[in-house]
């Protein structure tokens, strides 16, 4: 396929897509691999919004299940998005790439207020767009985020990184015989609790009918595959085949 599919997406990365090895912190060769992927496919005319987790830094249901109150340790969590987003941020930016990070927080010193319109607008004039700090609530996940502003930038879809290449009925690094799902629903999504998104960021992908592709991350130029249309990883969408 000469042409890219979809012309603006949403990509979905975990905080632990830069850490790749070691699980915590940043690992500058895995920030620099995931810059060059993200300008490679920016440089064929994608609209591009990134939504990033905090995993690698903080993770707060880990927090809350460890004594501390659920709100302050996802505010803590939220804190880790910001520095992810400044990390790929200056990554991008080192290429050439102009990006803009907004934020569900303030945090007016480093990054913009997140603005839907002004969002829209650094799109249309060739700026990836970090969104930080997930919804900027508690109790909502960055899974849920990026449904959330995926909905509100009219992405043509959302592209979901993992390490896996796919969605399986069970873990496929703890078991030999896990089956691939090529395509799925979104009911069968939520009625088997597939990890794909948690159940609220799916069910807010069902009622906007909004696909979603969920593929490994680690392996080079699997983004500009999902964007190019490429048959890769599982589709998400209302009809499972």
């Amino acid at each position: 396929m000469t042409h890219p599919k979809y012309k603006r997406v949403l990509l979905k990365l975990s905080g632990e897509s830069l850490c790749q090895d070691t699980g915590f912190g940043i690992e500058p060769e895995v920030l620099e691999r995931i810059a060059d992927e993200l300008k490679e496919i920016f440089e064929q005319g994608i609209e591009l919004a990134i939504v990033i987790g905090g995993g690698n830094i903080f993770r707060g249901v880990k927090g809350s299940t460890q004594g501390m109150d659920r709100a302050t340790a996802d505010y803590m969590g939220m804190l880790a998005t910001v520095m992810n987003a400044l990390a790929l941020q200056d990554a991008l930016e080192r290429k050439d790439v102009a990006t803009r990070v907004q934020n569900a927080l303030q945090i007016n010193e480093i990054t913009e207020p997140y603005i839907r319109r002004k969002a829209v607008r650094h799109l249309e004039k060739g700026r990836v767009v970090i969104f930080a700090a997930g919804t900027g609530n508690p109790y909502f996940t960055t899974d849920t985020a990026a449904s959330l502003r995926a909905m509100e930038i009219n992405a043509d879809i959302i592209l979901k990184a993992t390490r896996v290449d796919g969605v399986y009925d069970k873990d496929p690094l703890k078991f030999d015989d896990a089956v691939k799902f090529e395509r799925l629903s979104y009911i069968d999504v939520l009625q088997r609790e597939l990890k794909v998104m948690d159940a609220t960021a799916t069910s807010l992908c069902m009622d906007n009918n909004m696909p979603i592709i969920v593929f490994n991350m680690t392996q080079r130029g699997n983004i500009k595959k999902a964007v190019f249309g490429e048959r890769i990883g599982t589709f998400v969408s209302g009809e499972s085949s």
